[in-house]
């Protein structure tokens, strides 16, 4: 078997694998309703799964070379506080934003 061959049988295995777990929790049980722990735990995937896609691109910056520097700092603390203060996500996206450009703009990085 082909290198590229190999590399489209491991995409097709890992789509239909994927399919197959989402198909067994939203299939099998999706029209039945959860129970109340299920419930609970599932609301703090969100808030969990925001700071796992965030926290890698403040410590590990891929636009400058995997060290951390002050201007990515300064905009998770930015959007941190305005996220607590207000509990608004679209305000701490903004805050966070607005606080990366201006830095970046201020330190000449």
């Amino acid at each position: 078997m082909s290198r590229s061959a190999s590399i489209w049988l491991v995409i097709l295995c890992l789509g239909i694998g994927t399919y197959l777990i989402r198909v067994s929790f939203l299939g099998l049980i999706g029209d039945r309703p959860l129970p109340g722990w299920a419930s609970r735990l599932l609301r703090y995937v969100p808030v969990a799964v925001m700071p796992g896609l965030v926290a890698p691109l403040v410590v590990w910056p891929a636009a400058t070379g995997g060290h951390a520097d002050a201007p990515r700092i300064a905009a998770a603390i930015a959007a941190l506080a305005i996220g607590a203060i207000t509990r608004n996500t679209l305000g701490a996206i903004a805050a966070g934003m607005a606080t990366l450009y201006l830095a970046i703009f201020l330190f000449g990085i």
